[in-house]
């Protein structure tokens, strides 16, 4: 520690020795520095302040019928981008700064300048900016701002609009394919049904479930013969002889035995519609029981109006009531079998042709269900699109008009009397400041370039010969005060470095500057 002290003490020696270097060397760079400072032109700083409303009472009554981008987003977009290359071309056409550009190379440096120069600041969350542009041209500062302003604002109105008609654009696009498609697909369908007219399913299901039922209906049709042909069968053997005839008493009266035209052609429509029943419903049914009923009180009264008619016991020798009936019965009987097997070969010539079409059918319902399938696909998204284009126009309307975000400008772009710029006091002390320690840097280059030993120790270390004795200077009484005297000067320098450095300082916060 005691060799380092030294050391810094040989040194502060050889500084000292040089100090009248230091100090001119002080003084030299002060007044320059001070006066390079002095003569440096005053910027003035224009400002403006912005605050965008993101707050709008139409985006919660409008949602669900529009679709409104993120303002916050949108915000944040806009101030990153809005010192971008393109506007600031654009500011230097507005205030014709381009007009004294005469090279390429100018018009890069010019860009890039205002690109560093113009700050855009902001509060946080809200959402109030503050441009700012500094210049030693106060009028060209506040130009500056101004437009950087109107770039602010009309890029954000724009920027929706220029939104909402790309989409507008995009949706009627789509729509017209889609349409164009639609009009393919019902084209299509349509030549698809005039091809295939014959097998195409009908309402009553797929080719499967009407092949079902036609087997359904022709097992019935075939029961119906069947029993046709038995009740037939019955008539003519009664007819024949084969089966024998009970005969009545007299008083007791068949209801067959009676021709009423009227009443009979009710029974065998009620016997019909019996015989339906019968195929689907139990003994017990309602529907059945009252069938019957109905049938035994038509009956009854054929043989109420007989025997009123007095036709009962009229029983000439050429006349038989019940061979008349039984021939009655057997030509129903025969309509009845005519008819069943009419409509047995219908359903088994239907059900025959149903089989015939098992490889075409099936195919040409798959096809059918595909052409139907694109063409409700296209239907729906052309539906779709038309939606959002309605919402899309709502949407472009709603942000043209009133706006989803607004724009308020809280302080006009504005330039203060005073200059903002340069900080001449901070500029100041870095000059007094510099200047002393190239004053002090000066003197220990010097002491190191031409070194004295102030000690016999450092001589002794550097030559390495022994040191016999030291010859002390005796100073004289003049000498003494020639010493003292350059010391008071010494200190009067600096103290006056000192006193210009505060004068300077004084001058600059009351505004008035010295004239150098």
């Amino acid at each position: 520690m005691s060799d380092l002290i030294a050391q810094l003490l040989v040194y502060i020696k050889g500084i000292w020795k040089y100090r009248w270097i230091s100090v001119v060397t002080a003084w030299v760079v002060a007044v320059a520095g001070w006066f390079f400072v002095y003569k440096l032109p005053d910027n003035y700083q224009a400002s403006a302040r912005i605050y965008v409303d993101t707050q709008s009472i139409l985006r919660p009554l409008m949602a669900g019928m529009t679709v409104s981008p993120n303002p916050d987003q949108q915000i944040t977009i806009m101030s990153r981008t809005l010192i971008s290359r393109p506007n600031v071309e654009r500011i230097i056409r507005m205030v014709d700064l381009d007009i004294k550009i005469t090279d390429d190379g100018a018009r890069e440096k010019q860009v890039t300048d205002l690109m560093k120069d113009i700050k855009l600041a902001t509060t946080g969350s809200d959402n109030i900016f503050m441009i700012s542009y500094a210049n030693k041209d106060p009028k060209l500062a506040k130009e500056i701002v101004q437009s950087l302003l109107t770039i602010f604002v009309e890029g954000g109105l724009e920027g929706k609009k220029q939104d909402s008609a790309s989409a507008l654009r995009f949706i009627d696009q789509q729509i017209a394919a889609y349409e164009e498609k639609l009009v393919a697909a019902e084209a299509a369908l349509t030549a698809f049904k005039q091809k295939n007219i014959g097998f195409l399913p009908g309402q009553g299901g797929d080719y499967y479930s009407q092949l079902v039922s036609a087997a359904e209906e022709l097992e019935k049709a075939r029961l119906g013969l069947l029993e046709a042909e038995q009740a037939r069968d019955a008539v003519k053997r009664q007819i024949t002889g084969d089966d024998p005839l009970l005969l009545l008493e007299v008083g007791e009266v068949s209801p067959q035995s009676i021709v009423n035209p009227e009443i009979d052609s009710r029974i065998q429509a009620l016997n019909t519609n019996l015989d339906n029943l019968m195929l689907s419903f139990t003994d017990q049914h309602p529907d059945v029981v009252s069938t019957k009923r109905l049938i035994a009180q038509l009956e009854e009264r054929k043989v109420e109006e007989a025997k009123l008619a007095g036709t009962v016991n009229n029983r000439g020798k050429n006349y038989d009531p019940m061979m008349q009936q039984l021939n009655i019965a057997m030509a129903e009987s025969e309509a009845q079998v005519a008819s069943m097997k009419a409509r047995a070969a219908e359903y088994e010539a239907r059900f025959e042709r149903l089989k015939s079409m098992s490889n075409t059918v099936p195919a040409v319902e798959v096809e059918m269900q595909q052409l139907n399938r694109d063409y409700n696909v296209n239907k729906a998204n052309y539906e779709k699109l038309l939606e959002r284009r309605a919402s899309a126009e709502i949407s472009g309307e709603l942000t043209s008009t009133s706006g989803l975000m607004s724009f308020r400008i809280v302080d006009p772009p504005t330039v203060p009397d005073t200059p903002s710029g340069p900080d001449r006091k901070k500029f100041f002390s870095f000059v007094l400041i510099g200047a002393l320690a190239g004053g002090v840097g000066l003197a220990f280059i010097i002491s190191q370039i031409r070194p004295i030993f102030h000690s016999q120790g450092t001589l002794r270390e550097l030559t390495g010969l022994p040191i016999l004795g030291v010859v002390p200077m005796i100073w004289t009484e003049q000498e003494k005060m020639k010493n003292k005297r350059q010391i008071y000067i010494f200190g009067f320098a600096l103290l006056m470095l000192i006193a210009c450095y505060m004068v300077l300082m004084l001058y600059i916060k009351t505004g008035v500057a010295p004239a150098i």
